[in-house]
């Protein structure tokens, strides 16, 4: 009897064997249909997650720095307000097919910062005049010349800016090329000044106040790590620590910005507390000094993370010392923040800071020197003081590979120290040069005092976590 054959219409069923005899799930075979279908849509799956993913990224941009996306805006209605002129009649006819060099002008001179727009938009225009007034003047001697030399005059300068040989159509070419670059440099300076400007030179007053406050935490900080080592803290919070410490990395990069900053802050007009001719480069020696301490810094930090070990007696010894400048040397640092920030002149807060500073590095010193006498003692058999102080062996020894991390550190931080009183000087010609306001003494009195108490028990903590 021939075997039973059963029809289904409009679905096929497969079934596949594996080589050990097992077995997989029946799958209706994929038409053609079916392909195109899938296919399609993972086109329109693969398109949908890029576009989400750009949305997710310029999301996070412009939550990182708004700036950037108000400055998008900006160029975007510079743009569109200059590209009248090129598809309006009435203003297309006033400056002809020449108007897209306004357009490109927006293009080329529009920057995030009113000083950088306005050096381009300077630089442009007058290079455009002086472009135009060359080209004239070629034109001019090569029609002088006679017919034969002229065709070799206009040659050989045609790169500057020579399109023809009648004088009515260069004169009409070079009014326009001038007058559509003036009007997208005009446009671009109306809406940069008038749509959340934002100014070079506040950009550099706040960029020195950041720099100062992180010097003077990895300054404090670094020391601190040294002197209080627990290893008690979490993963992210060590992690946060070492970011926090390694802020004089941005004080030594920042050099370019700088400088750049302080050339276009010499553009802007006067504008909040800033004039027009206010100090720029004065923040410069500001910069150059930060940078002078922050090189030591980044000399004490590799002499912490040296691989000799110092001697517990003499870090213990040099230990309070060390710290005490550590933490007067960083206030310093802020109350010069603080002054700058503010505008005003240098107080009396600061000078009383910088006398601690003094001091604490005196008193390090006389530590310094009484390394020898010490060492003297701990060779003494028996000596109680020494017992009492190390709880090691009655005759400890202390190598020289022992001794030099923590002199070299102490020696880092009195050096660190005589270059901020050259950070004090240069901030205190600042004030003088822009006139800063009088600066009241009373409110920061109580402040000053806290802190002082503050540091204090910070210190003695650190010396009892021997």
């Amino acid at each position: 009897m021939a075997p039973r054959k059963e029809v289904f219409e409009g679905v096929e069923w497969r079934i596949r064997v594996a080589a050990d005899g097992s077995s997989e799930a029946l799958v209706p075979a994929t038409g053609l249909a079916r392909k195109a279908w899938l296919g399609i849509k993972g086109l329109i799956s693969g398109f949908a997650l890029k576009v989400r993913m750009f949305v997710k990224k310029a999301w996070d941009v412009g939550t990182n720095d708004p700036r950037k996306v108000i400055h998008c805006i900006k160029v975007g209605l510079a743009l569109a307000i200059v590209s009248l002129f090129y598809f309006m009649r009435p203003l297309y006819d006033g400056v002809g097919g020449n108007a897209m060099w306004a357009v490109m002008t927006v293009v080329v001179v529009f920057e995030p910062t009113v000083g950088a727009t306005l050096y381009k938009c300077f630089n442009r225009v007058l290079g455009t005049f002086l472009a135009g007034f060359l080209a004239v003047g070629v034109h001019w001697v090569g029609s002088q010349s006679g017919e034969r030399v002229e065709p070799f005059v206009v040659g050989a300068s045609v790169f500057l800016l020579v399109s023809g040989y009648r004088v009515d159509k260069l004169f009409e070419l070079t009014h326009h090329r001038i007058s559509t670059i003036i009007i997208g440099s005009s446009l671009c300076i109306l809406v940069i000044m008038l749509v959340y400007p934002i100014w070079s030179g506040q950009e550099l007053h706040s960029l020195i106040v950041r720099n100062m406050d992180k010097l003077a935490n990895s300054l404090d900080g670094c020391v601190t790590q040294y002197f209080n080592r627990s290893g008690g803290g979490t993963n992210s919070e060590e992690e946060a620590t070492d970011n926090k410490l390694q802020g004089y990395k941005c004080v030594l990069s920042s050099k370019a910005s700088e400088e750049s900053m302080a050339n276009f802050g010499r553009w802007e007009p006067s504008h909040g507390q800033f004039n027009f001719r206010h100090p720029w480069k004065q923040y410069l020696k500001i910069g150059a000094s930060m940078r002078s301490s922050a090189y030591c810094i980044e000399a004490l930090n590799s002499c912490i993370k040296s691989e000799n070990q110092a001697a517990k007696l003499i870090k213990q010894h040099l230990g309070s010392g060390c710290l005490k400048v550590s933490s007067s040397s960083s206030n310093v640092i802020r109350e010069l923040a603080e002054t700058v920030k503010m505008m005003k002149k240098k107080s009396s807060t600061t000078d009383l800071l910088a006398e601690e500073m003094k001091s604490a590095v005196q008193e390090l010193q006389n530590d310094l020197k009484t390394i020898p006498h010490l060492l003297n003692q701990s060779a003494i058999p028996g000596n109680k003081t020494l017992e009492t102080t190390c709880s090691e062996a009655t005759t400890p020894t202390v190598t020289l590979m022992e001794l030099v991390p923590v002199v070299t550190l102490a020696s880092i931080l009195i050096e660190i120290s005589g270059r901020i009183e050259a950070l004090v000087d240069a901030v205190e010609e600042l004030a003088k040069l822009a006139e800063f306001g009088i600066n009241d003494d009373k409110s920061k009195h109580s402040k000053m005092t806290d802190k002082t108490v503050s540091d204090a028990k910070h210190i003695t903590q650190g010396i009892c976590l021997y």
